[in-house]
């Protein structure tokens, strides 16, 4: 299960659907870092859960596209290794 989007600032998120090739290709790279994250597959969400994750999303990726990976405060969209790279090598570890 999803955390409250809004607590989600100070983690490692990944909005995905089951059916995306970019979404998995984000996953296995941070897999490959061995990096500790939370995916969330919007398109398996319901009800309230479903509608909070949309709205948490709109803010943070107006356009709603997928992958939406959210590193602590930065969101980077899509699959764009060198930026995702950078985004993890500034990450606190923890």
């Amino acid at each position: 299960m999803a955390n409250h989007p809004e607590t989600e600032s100070t983690s490692i998120t990944l909005y995905a659907l089951q059916t995306c090739g970019h979404c998995k290709d984000v996953k296995k790279l941070l897999q490959e870092r061995r990096i500790r994250f939370e995916t969330v597959y919007v398109d398996m969400l319901v009800g309230d859960e479903r509608n909070d994750t949309m709205r948490h999303l709109k803010r943070i990726n107006p356009a709603i596209s997928f992958p939406t990976l959210q590193v602590g405060e930065k969101t980077i969209v899509g699959f764009k290794k060198k930026e995702i790279e950078a985004a993890l090598d500034e990450y606190p570890k923890g």
